[in-house]
């Protein structure tokens, strides 16, 4: 019998699930996807604050979606998680990480002992101190695991797996990205911005960009004083003056446009940045997903600043979907499902 895992992507204002069968197979099956809203302030940034009410949700999200499996796998990501590159001497992986803490305090913002270390070897060279091992350290601030988990157990589940999320969206998208070539694969949610340089569906490099969406609706709700739901309209009705611009739409179209102008600025530094780190690599493209990426002219205004052609995701790749999931779910849906569904694949790795 094929096994069942469902993925949780914990945003700030909503919590997604989508279950997946065979996800240790060459082509698993979304079965069902259900998402709810969450209590406000009972999630900053996607690190759970108020543990009691996300459970809550929890528990009323497997009621209505009408899940079955109690096993999930979680997705970590925000302002305290961490990818760093690490270079370490090669050794078996459990050798490498058992010596982490001796390695990496001086790449950390907090003491060893306040995160949770892991490695993610990528590639091998030989240099003149030996063979060394090319890989992403991953830094989770251990409190921050620990609240996600608490709301999960609370509300019946169990956790099987945690996970970075930007590994969770090169899982989804992989496919979709060039073989042998190098493809950014760049998630816009809510609140963050996910950035990963794949090649061949491996994620080389990892970079966290703690903006998102939200951020563009808080800066017109406070710019213009309007209430959220109102400042969400101005902002998905406008864009980035895709329409002839009213002298009254001016003030909402400046806000709009210097937030994202922020946004594709730090985009294109960390590009730069990896570029520099990696003489004659050459970027394909972009490929896009996530909430954020419905702005109206942001893919434009993406490969403007960037000079790469970019391309939305269309549809999960390697994914087939249950007839009730394709009937009842819309474009805009299932390109939100990715994260969670990248993380269910994680439990087959």
């Amino acid at each position: 019998m094929a096994s069942t895992i469902v993925g949780i992507d914990i945003g700030s204002n909503s919590v997604r699930a989508v279950e997946v069968v065979g996800a240790d197979k060459a082509k698993p099956v979304i079965t069902r996807y259900h998402e709810i809203a969450l209590p406000e302030g009972s999630v900053r940034r996607g690190e759970v604050v108020q543990v009691a009410p996300v459970a809550a949700a929890l528990r009323k999200l497997w009621s209505t979606g009408g899940f079955k499996g109690k096993d999930v796998a979680l997705g970590m990501g925000g302002q305290r998680v961490f990818a760093r590159d690490l270079a370490v001497p090669r050794a078996p992986l459990a050798q490498i990480r058992e010596s982490l803490p001796f390695h990496v305090q001086e790449l950390l913002p907090v003491p060893v002992s306040e995160a949770i270390l892991d490695f993610y070897p990528i590639s091998e060279e030989m240099t003149e101190e030996g063979p060394m091992i090319n890989g992403l350290l991953i830094a989770a601030i251990k409190d921050a695991v620990s609240a996600n988990v608490d709301a999960v157990t609370q509300a019946g589940l169990r956790p099987v797996h945690v996970d970075l999320i930007p590994f969770a969206l090169t899982r989804a998208l992989a496919p979709l990205s060039n073989d042998t070539g190098v493809t950014v694969l760049l998630g816009i949610g809510a609140n963050t911005t996910n950035v990963i340089v794949a090649q061949g569906g491996v994620p080389q490099f990892v970079r966290i960009i703690s903006s998102g969406g939200d951020d563009i609706t808080r800066a017109l709700s406070t710019g213009l004083q309007l209430d959220p739901i109102q400042a969400e309209a101005v902002k998905r009705n406008l864009g980035l003056g895709s329409v002839a611009l009213s002298p009254q739409n001016r003030p909402a179209f400046e806000i709009i446009y210097g937030v994202v102008g922020e946004l594709l600025s730090s985009i294109r530094n960390t590009l730069d940045y990896y570029s520099s780190t990696k003489r004659g690599v050459v970027i394909d493209r972009i490929v896009v997903s996530g909430g954020g990426t419905q702005l109206g002219g942001f893919l434009l205004a993406l490969a403007e600043r960037t000079g790469l052609q970019v391309v939305q995701a269309d549809g999960l790749g390697g994914a087939e979907l249950s007839t009730s999931v394709r009937e009842k779910s819309t474009p805009e849906q299932q390109d939100a499902m990715s994260t969670a569904f990248g993380l269910a694949l994680g439990t087959a790795a």
